[in-house]
């Protein structure tokens, strides 16, 4: 039997008092959302050795989108999911340092169904900011089970939950908790007990369970399927190539079998999530929704498909998406229509009764005609996906265009930072050639000028949404609603030219309150600083460390009020590093 979540983790059944009086009607909905497991990664898209049976007969009893495009990595497709809007205009354009926190004056799907008094609960990775305003707490959802950052095995991880994936250090409801098991079971154990608390309470519920399974590190994978994958033979050839772009002759098979026991992992746990709807009489009128983030976090088998994580080939931006509601859609329905994460928000809100939110421009459209397989005028729509490293969108810079034939892509890459970008646009006939396999930029150039045309028009659109538009949003230091705040790399803008999460950065913050803090720095692993300086616009704090101490701790430390850079300046030698994580609370 799987050891059960500590009780700081437990939910209180009494948390159903909080609905409004006359609870809607509408239905419950489930949202999930793996992460980094492609198209391919599933026995329904023909991958033969892969196990994923529970999925596979969710999609069978599901209503489909045929093409469905996601960004190529993470955090941008989040923000499109709980906006309905194109990432380039939440802020939410990257996936890390500061790149990837979403503007919190953006109205989320959870806010949305919250005010429409639906219970909203999270279990897994939110990734669109780990501090004040920008919390999944602060963004609509009232129940909160998450990690930090993007991924446990980064930065980000809290003092002593580095890298675990089993027994995993997570955040519920904002406060640090101890859990037990391994890290997917918990958060689908989690948020089945949250939605029996509903269903008892008479409260329709928005459960959004975004894994962070089969995102790396790989170190820790569920032990007895990642033997039972070992067994086998995972080379290249042992699956389907006569279509589409050819494997590589060899990969990682090690590897492999650890991400496929991830992903079978979430597999079983979809069908406790199934079988625990059943129980509770609440599948017929359960909107269960099952998407992934973006192509897979390898080269392995993908449909066919170019490209994995990363590129804006099909690989890495096409996701299944399945729908499950026995009460209004009917199994094996298939929409052949363009579709795309932006589209999730408008969706749900038509299938719950839920007016979208009002003043709020919409890039996405309602999918539930074509989902109930209704006979409806559906104009012809185009489709933009862009996603890549850097502090702002650059014009051409890693897009996609996509009409219901054609596709217009420039794949310059998803890691540079480039500054300008000249377009090398391919162009593919998609309902002729859905592997692109010919570009037919030379022979079509007035379709290229068309589509490069309408590009152009939504880049100019979207970069204009604020005076501001990509500049990151202010993490808040002294706010009632989190008095103790955690800075990581996730969460700072980098100084210099650096890969990586980098050396050195600041966090743009927001003082609200002066103080005084106890300000906690802690040192990057192996550095030994012989001068710790701490700073804030024009103030600085310094001091010099124990020899062989892995942290310091400024107290009582006042800061001047209003918008701010705060960094921290570790000084070893000939170099200076930045700090590790900092963390700041009231004085004791």
């Amino acid at each position: 039997m799987r050891a059960p979540l500590l009780a700081l983790v437990a939910l209180v059944p009494g948390c159903a008092s909080l609905a409004p009086q006359g609870p809607p009607s509408g239905p419950n909905v489930v949202l999930i959302v793996t992460d980094d497991q492609g198209y391919g990664d599933l026995g329904f898209h023909g991958n033969p050795l892969l196990r994923t049976p529970n999925i596979d007969a969710l999609a069978r009893a599901s209503a489909r989108m045929a093409t469905f495009y996601v960004n190529p990595v993470c955090a941008p497709t989040r923000a499109a999911l709980m906006t309905g809007r194109y990432p380039q205009r939440t802020r939410a354009i990257d996936t890390y340092v500061g790149r990837a926190m979403m503007e919190p004056q953006e109205v989320t799907l959870a806010e949305s169904l919250s005010d429409a008094g639906w219970a909203t609960g999270i279990f897994g990775k939110w990734h669109l900011g780990d501090c004040f305003p920008m919390r999944p707490q602060d963004q609509g959802f009232e129940e909160v089970l998450v990690h930090r950052g993007g991924g446990i095995g980064q930065p980000s991880d809290p003092e002593g939950g580095e890298r675990r994936y089993t027994d995993a250090v997570l955040f519920h409801g904002g406060e640090r908790v101890e859990t037990k098991g391994y890290c997917t079971d918990v958060y689908f154990d989690a948020a089945i007990d949250w939605m029996q608390a509903q269903r008892a309470g008479g409260r329709p519920f928005f459960a959004y369970i975004p894994t962070n399974a089969p995102h790396g590190p790989f170190h820790d994978v569920p032990q007895g399927l990642y033997d039972a994958y070992r067994g086998m033979d995972l080379a290249p050839a042992s699956f389907p190539q006569e279509l589409g772009q050819p494997l590589p002759e060899e990969w990682d098979e090690d590897r492999l079998a650890r991400i496929f026991a991830m992903i079978t992992n979430v597999d079983e746990n979809v069908g406790r999530l199934m079988a625990a709807l059943e129980r509770m009489d609440a599948l017929e009128d359960t909107l269960v929704i099952f998407i992934v983030d973006n192509g897979p976090n390898t080269r392995r088998y993908v449909s066919g498909m170019r490209g994995s994580k990363g590129s804006v080939y099909e690989g890495g931006v096409r996701s299944p998406f399945f729908a499950h509601w026995p009460a209004r859609l009917r199994a094996g329905t298939v929409a052949e229509s363009i579709s795309a994460n932006i589209d999730v928000l408008p969706t749900v809100l038509e299938a719950c009764g839920v007016a979208p939110p009002a003043g709020v421009r919409l890039d996405g459209r309602s999918l539930l005609p074509l989902l109930e397989g209704r006979a409806v005028e559906w104009p012809e729509r185009q489709l933009v996906v862009q996603s890549h490293r850097g502090n702002v969108a650059v014009r051409y810079h890693h897009a996609l265009l996509r009409e219901q034939r054609w596709k217009l892509v420039n794949p310059s890459g998803f890691g540079p930072e480039l500054e300008r970008v000249e377009p090398a646009w391919e162009l593919y006939d998609i309902e002729a050639d859905p592997y692109e396999q010919r570009d037919l930029a030379a022979e079509r150039p007035d379709v290229v000028a068309r589509l490069a045309s309408c590009y152009d028009q939504w880049f100019d659109d979207v970069s204009s949404t604020r005076p501001d538009n990509y500049a990151p949003p202010r993490i808040h230091l002294g706010s009632p609603e989190a008095p103790e705040v955690h800075l990581t790399r996730q969460d700072w803008r980098r100084t210099g030219t650096q890969g990586g999460w980098g050396p050195n950065g600041y966090w743009a913050v927001n003082v609200l309150d002066g103080g005084p803090y106890r300000v906690r720095v802690r040192f990057p692993q192996g550095a030994s600083p012989v001068k710790v300086t701490l700073r804030l616009g024009s103030d600085a704090w310094t001091a010099t460390p124990d020899g062989g101490a892995a942290e310091h701790v400024f107290e009582p430390v006042r800061f001047a009020t209003g918008p701010g850079r705060l960094e921290v300046a570790l000084e070893e030698g000939e170099r200076t590093l930045g700090a590790f994580q900092v963390i700041l609370g009231p004085a004791r």
